[in-house]
């Protein structure tokens, strides 16, 4: 009996090289946002792949020479565009009532994109509505898939996804939810946009990741921690998240990283936190190279 408890010790002792978290195939990408606004943008470019990044996601640039000016930058730098940050969604939401604010939104939609189309980009990231006083949750839901799908020709022409994400506009607030509102659309040009952090205050990325399942095109990450807030008024308290470094807050990123390659996701996660400099650009690069280990 103790031999055998000996040689399975041995044999665990040897395979655990090979029992730990592989390496999700994943790319890593940051947000243009997130470069300092104090150099050129050929060297935020470059920056960012110095920094270790494998991709990035631009915004919304209508202004023809800038756009031309970024994807000479992506180029010279070797750090691909791989998805758009549209730019209108929040100041004028598709669920409007108002004919002109949609019709402004769909203006920026099409600006993004024929920008991703000439960066090479294969996703346009869309907040498809915004749930108010004045919108209802079945108006917005109802008003926003109406007028996405007039943009589905334009993308399908384009060779363009436009990738739904799940924000803090109190709207698609389930996985489940998510999912029927992706599959009601029927087409394989609307998917995904995951963002890890954004379900936090109402769910685990884990559980939305395994519901979403292939309808996910691509990733935002970012982590939050929870603080208690003290209401004064009513001497009650509530749960407040707050941004914080990677691998920092209360997301359990080994749990996700389970549940990413359980769906074999293979696509591109961009981190999307504050701006800052090339040291702590690297550093976020280091912790986000532990999500993608499973460290």
């Amino acid at each position: 009996m103790g031999t055998l408890t000996r040689r399975a010790a041995l044999a665990l002792a040897a395979a655990a090289p090979f029992l730990r978290a592989a390496r999700l195939p994943i790319k890593k990408a940051v947000e243009f946002d997130m470069l300092p606004t104090s150099i050129p943008i050929a060297g935020r470019f470059q920056l960012a792949r110095d920094c270790g990044f494998e991709q990035i996601e631009c915004p919304t640039t209508p202004d023809v020479a800038r756009a031309e000016e970024m994807l000479a930058a992506s180029k010279s730098a070797a750090l691909p565009i791989h998805s758009v940050m549209n730019q209108e969604h929040w100041r004028s939401p598709l669920s409007s009532p108002d004919p002109a604010v949609v019709e402004k939104s769909l203006d920026g939609m099409r600006t993004s994109l024929r920008n991703a189309k000439l960066w090479g980009a294969s996703t346009v990231l869309l907040v498809p509505a915004v749930v108010t006083a004045e919108t209802s949750y079945a108006q917005a839901w109802e008003r926003s898939q109406k007028t996405i799908k007039t943009l589905i020709p334009l993308a399908k022409e384009l060779g363009i996804i436009i990738a739904i994400e799940e924000v803090w506009n109190k709207f698609l607030q389930s996985p489940l939810e998510f999912a029927r509102y992706v599959d009601e659309f029927d087409s394989p040009y609307i998917r995904a946009y995951f963002d890890v952090g954004n379900v936090v205050i109402n769910g685990y990325p884990q559980d939305w990741i395994r519901t979403l399942g292939p309808r996910i095109v691509k990733l935002h990450i970012k982590d939050f921690r929870f603080r208690n807030y003290l209401a004064t008024d009513s001497g009650t308290s509530h749960r407040v998240p707050e941004f914080v470094s990677l691998n920092d807050g209360d997301i359990d990123f080994r749990a996700v990283h389970r549940a990413l390659a359980e769906i074999k996701f293979t696509g591109t996660a961009t981190v999307e936190l504050a701006a800052g400099d090339a040291a702590y650009l690297r550093e976020v690069n280091r912790r986000f190279d532990w999500i993608l280990n499973g460290e």
